[in-house]
């Protein structure tokens, strides 16, 4: 065992010494890493191809074997294609800049659609007051309402901005938005872009000015910036991990579009962009022949030769999925998009496509990450519990040998992929993340490529009543069976039904089962969704705050703060009730103590609508909600361990 330990040993040593000696942003470093493990990867490969294959006899072992590995092979594939992306990478924060178009009445006119269907009147309330405060000098919001609601046509003329609805909801948020672009190319005053925000989606002052600020260069189409959340997604929720472990679009939005951007295969991701309206025009507007359409904008504005770039900055703040169920429909659409995409006519063996090379290469990737990567997740699943139930032997190879062929590759590759996308990227986690949604995914792979017309969109319910823990037992079955099937199975194997054959392969059964379990164990503590009682979203403060109470002023300390109130730390605070003056925000705000703490009390700010649009724009303007700049692996255990186990 030592000596098939010792490739992936000499390998650790070997990335510890060279990563020090290496910076993040540097080509040729992220190209030495990512051909490290390309070069690993075909190893192990050769090895799986060479030695580990059934004979090719009509047996069940050479059945589910070579099936396996085709598949196998294909998620490497991916996997080769995603490193080829990240050995580059690019940042145009430095392009980007604030000028005078910030206050010039004169500057182009854009267009704000937002895009709503169903959403609560608190979140589009928040996104309206944003979008109307923004630091730009021409520009008109419009609320793209296809849920044709009396109340937010009162709420729109209130804050200012203007109301659109249409009588059909075809197309769904395609239409919606073509709906809006021949209303306001009709008007005397045509806008020159376009700004798309979803309906949870509060821009930043600054979303209009920098992003407008790189379309000087008439050859881009969209600018698409992040999307940045104000609170945790499910896994990191129901895991208890949002101290210490990133939202799942982390890795996305921070490390893999920039590294496309530098690759020139940058796209649209829907909310938080700004599109030239003339390149929407030539293309006839949003494409209705995907539920992604944003994807699908791209290309085919590359196909007019109008570019996507991506400016790497948090510019708006939006709403995670909240609940496991809408996370996994959300991935899903993402997923039945893509494929409709790559059957369509800008997939990447069209024909009538004009995409380059390095376009259809893109596309590809992102095709395999969707279908073999998540296929052979779950065939990973299987193929041990034929062996140890069934003596089904798939991979005819022991533990010791797959060490000396596979530890060396998943040691540099996973420290690679944490380094490079410093810590987003955690094997285990991505594991985690992938398996929860791998039957929706799959189903929608195969809805796409079988059938890839007259799919509904469906949208990503926000907000709601989550203020209690639940089960979603659907999942829980699923995986829950899972993982008796794997505990019975090595229990089958190693206890009851001992042989000389499972002495000789069981070991790599094992060991792969142990791993299965584990993974499966953390699914299934997912599916039990963890009550969320606030509205908003509180973060920690710690900075001095003047109140002022029955004619007398005194400074306390404010512990934390959301839209709608904060905690204050004070030796002698207010009776419930009472009515204060807090100096939050950088003006007077008026708040009601709600409750007394430990040490101080809590306030809710008053519900006028002129406090409302203050503290709003004050709070997304500011600093208040964290970024994460990095993140390590034993937190994350600790966390997870405290979850399972606390």
């Amino acid at each position: 065992m030592v000596m098939a330990l010792t490739p992936g040993l000499i390998t650790l040593g070997a990335f510890m010494a060279i990563v020090p000696l290496l910076r993040r942003d540097s080509t040729m470093a992220r190209s030495f890493l990512t051909i490290m493990s390309v070069a690993l990867l075909l190893r192990y490969l050769y090895w799986r191809v060479t030695s580990t294959l059934p004979p090719p006899q009509l047996t069940l072992d050479a059945m589910v074997g070579y099936p396996f590995l085709l598949l196998e092979a294909a998620s490497l594939v991916g996997v080769a294609l995603s490193l080829l992306f990240l050995s580059r990478t690019l940042d145009r924060t430095g392009a980007a800049r604030v000028d005078g178009r910030a206050t010039d009445p004169r500057a182009p006119l854009i267009d704000v659609f937002i895009c709503t269907y169903n959403e609560e009147r608190s979140i589009l309330e928040r996104t309206i007051i944003g979008a109307t405060g923004m630091a730009y000098g021409h520009y008109r919001v419009w609320v793209l309402d296809d849920g044709r609601r009396p109340w937010l046509r009162r709420l729109s003329g209130e804050l200012g901005c203007h109301y659109l609805t249409r009588p059909d909801n075809l197309h769904a948020k395609a239409g919606n938005i073509n709906h809006a672009l021949r209303h306001v190319g009709a008007l005397p005053e045509r806008p020159e872009f376009v700004a798309i925000l979803d309906a949870d989606f509060v821009p930043r002052p600054d979303f209009l000015a920098r992003t407008t600020s790189l379309m000087d260069d008439e050859s881009i189409g969209v600018v698409q910036t992040p999307q940045h959340f104000i609170n945790p997604d499910p896994i990191q929720t129901n895991l208890a991990a949002t101290d210490v472990w990133p939202d799942e679009q982390r890795f996305f939005f921070d490390i893999l579009l920039p590294a496309k951007d530098a690759w020139g295969v940058a796209f649209c991701c829907g909310t938080s962009s700004l599109i030239r309206y003339s390149g929407l025009m030539q293309i006839g507007g949003f494409p209705t022949d995907s539920v992604t359409e944003d994807y699908l904008v791209t290309l085919r504005l590359k196909e007019c030769g109008l570019n996507t770039i991506y400016l790497n900055e948090r510019l708006t703040i939006g709403l995670a999925p909240e609940g496991l169920k809408e996370y996994i429909t959300q991935r899903a659409r993402w997923c039945l998009g893509l494929m409709q995409i790559v059957r369509g006519r800008s997939g990447p063996l069209s024909r009538d496509s004009k995409l380059s090379f390095i376009d259809r290469l893109s596309l590809t990737d992102a095709f395999m990450s969707w279908s073999a990567v998540y296929a052979s997740k779950v065939a990973g699943l299987v193929v041990p519990w034929l062996f140890l139930l069934f003596g089904i032997k798939a991979v005819q190879a022991d533990l010791t040998e797959l060490l000396r062929f596979f530890l060396p590759f998943y040691v540099w590759h996973s420290l690679s992929m944490a380094w490079l996308s410093r810590g987003r990227s955690l094997a285990m986690m991505t594991d985690v993340s992938q398996l929860i949604a791998a039957p929706a995914v799959l189903q929608a792979v195969a809805a796409g490529l079988l059938n890839p017309t007259g799919h509904k969109f469906k949208v990503t319910a926000k907000g709601g009543d989550r203020n209690r823990r639940f089960v979603e037992w659907p999942l829980l079955r699923l995986y829950g069976g899972a993982l008796v099937i794997t505990l019975a199975a090595i229990a089958y194997a190693f206890i009851l039904h001992l042989r000389g054959e499972n002495i000789a392969y069981g070991g790599l059964a094992l060991a792969w089962s142990l791993y299965n379990a584990v993974i499966l164990t953390v699914v299934c503590f997912v599916c039990i969704e963890q009550p969320r009682k606030r509205k908003a979203e509180r973060f920690s403060r710690n900075e001095t705050v003047l109140l002022r109470h029955d004619g007398r002023s005194h400074l306390a300390r404010l512990a934390d703060i959301s839209i709608t109130g904060a905690r204050l730390i004070d030796p002698d605070p207010p009776a419930p009730g009472s009515t204060i003056e807090c100096r939050i925000y950088g003006r007077p705000i008026a708040a009601i103590v709600v409750r007394r703490t430990a040490d101080g009390f809590a306030v809710r700010f008053e519900e006028g609508m002129d406090t409302r649009v203050h503290a709003i724009r004050a709070f997304y303007a500011g600093e208040y909600v964290r970024a994460f700049q990095g993140v390590r692996a034993l937190p994350v255990g600790k966390a997870l361990l405290m979850r399972l186990f606390g």
